[in-house]
């Protein structure tokens, strides 16, 4: 029988765990992850964090949604990461449902997909935004 997932909100996630939830779902590749001033930096910028942790002993981080927000009208996830090791345990659809349940229903959320990651997002009821703009970062 699987682990219970246990999905909170959390605001003191340190830096060696949000390493270890981007090197061990793939994010490491398009991420910072050698760079600890900035990954510090990325966490204390962000304003919403919805954790998923294994309900067993030492209750292992395998899975992050991580965000900002106004709290009244839209959220950007920087971050949507499972641990491969839990894949298949509905873990991103569960940080989905969690961090929506959070914010409200009076709160879009917004996220840039990596291309393997498009499916899952079609699959979970996300739309489609075509009229999207950045200014890509120069490192």
């Amino acid at each position: 029988m699987a682990p219970a997932v246990l999905y909170a909100r959390e605001t003191g996630l340190g830096v060696a765990e949000f390493r270890q939830i981007l090197v061990d779902s793939g994010l490491s590749a398009i991420r910072p992850v050698d760079d600890e001033e900035r990954l510090a930096a990325m966490l204390a910028g962000a304003n919403f964090a919805v954790t998923a942790r294994l309900d067993r002993p030492g209750r292992p981080l395998v899975g992050l949604a991580r965000g900002v927000t106004d709290f009244a009208w839209c959220c950007y996830l920087s971050e949507l990461a499972v641990s491969p090791a839990a894949q298949g345990l509905g873990i991103g659809r569960g940080l989905l449902v969690e961090a929506r349940r959070r914010l409200g229903p009076g709160v879009a959320l917004i996220l840039a997909s990596v291309p393997e990651a498009v499916g899952f997002y079609e699959r979970v009821g996300m739309e489609r935004v075509a009229d999207a703009f950045w200014y890509r970062r120069q490192r």
